[in-house]
């Protein structure tokens, strides 16, 4: 649909994909009391729950998801106020710059830029600054490990109490690991677009997409250098079974590099930090799902933490699939394995 009204000069697809996710205004809830507010000049809006607490809450932000490109605290209302509600807890949802409009590093900024203003400001929400989590699915999880990272050595600052990344992308070296071929064509997000959110939001253009899927983007000797990290020998056999064909890849083309090569900043591809900044990163909760093509982006991510002494909850939806956490009582439809997945990071919220 979004194809057509392109071809037409309507719209351009992301306009109309953003018109589509907008989400609809919800009423009051009962048990919130819910504003919208700015952190360091970011849009936020802060769900609080009315009940009186014993002490202080806990802290939550929350990064929404959308490649990137879409997304907006109205699409993600119904799952912050679950949050929020259900774990009891002050829940920050961040609106974040999008992409082609604004490119990396935009979002990320805002994001750490809100992060530290709620941090330093938590007295006013009642919040227990030894309980803050940090939050967020697909691009929001890509956007929560890199604020987690750069936190990670503030001293200046409340520690993280956890990290919570639901089926995160962590990476753009290599969308030929296992996930990638074995999920290439299951929706909500196709192997194709997800290196074209990866580029939108890098470069605000999808150019040179072909040679990212194929891999000519990353020369040889960074290839070798990342297979410690990002490398199918550490994704556990299991995950293999289903038809799985190894690519090679092709030649180095680095005048595609030389568009992309900020694809290997950690702030943007957080699986390529080094070990010193991965072992100080708080207790984790990872979620992934078998039809994801970023299923092995968590499974590595899982492995760094866990090798770097990082505590780790796993929670792997057997039937999910990408963006289901998003489709929480949406349109009034909703995916038994999605509300047990949402309600695997309540419980997880709980137990801190």
């Amino acid at each position: 649909q979004g194809r057509i009204l392109e071809k037409t000069g309507l719209c351009s697809q992301i306009t109309f994909g953003r018109y589509v996710r907008q989400g609809r205004k919800l009423g009051v809830d009962p048990k919130l009391f819910i504003q919208d507010l700015q952190f360091n000049k970011v849009p936020v809006r802060v769900y609080q729950p009315k009940a009186t607490s014993d002490g202080r809450r806990r802290g939550i932000i929350f990064f929404h998801g959308g490649g990137w490109v879409f997304g907006s605290l109205d699409t993600y209302e119904k799952v912050c106020r679950y949050i929020s509600r259900e774990s009891e807890s002050v829940v920050v949802s961040v609106q974040y710059r999008l992409a082609p409009e604004h490119k990396y590093p935009a979002a990320y900024e805002d994001c750490l830029n809100a992060t530290i203003h709620f941090m330093k400001n938590i007295e006013h929400y009642g919040v227990d600054p030894a309980r803050i989590i940090i939050c967020g699915d697909s691009a929001g999880g890509n956007l929560a490990a890199a604020v987690s990272q750069t936190l990670a050595d503030r001293s200046d600052l409340p520690k993280l109490r956890a990290q919570i990344l639901i089926y995160p992308g962590l990476q753009a070296l290599d969308f030929n690991l296992p996930s990638y071929h074995q999920n290439r064509g299951v929706p909500l997000l196709f192997r194709e677009r997800a290196a074209f959110f990866a580029l939108q939001y890098l470069n605000g253009d999808a150019l040179h997409m072909q040679e990212v899927l194929e891999g000519s983007h990353i020369p040889p000797d960074m290839r070798l250098k990342y297979r410690k990290w990002v490398s199918p020998d550490n994704i556990p056999e299991k995950f293999k079974v289903r038809g799985v064909k190894p690519l090679m890849p092709t030649d180095f083309i680095a005048e595609v590099y030389e568009t992309v090569k900020r694809f290997c900043e950690p702030n943007l591809c957080p699986l390529l930090a080094e070990d010193a900044i991965v072992h100080q990163l708080p207790e984790s909760f990872i979620l992934t799902c078998e039809y994801d093509v970023l299923r092995d982006d968590g499974l590595l991510y899982k492995k760094r933490l866990e090798d770097n002494g990082v505590r780790v909850t796993w929670y792997h939806l057997e039937d999910g699939f990408h963006g289901i956490i998003s489709l929480y009582d949406y349109c009034g439809f909703s995916f038994p394995s999605g509300k047990r997945g949402l309600d695997s990071v309540v419980n997880f919220l709980k137990s801190l």
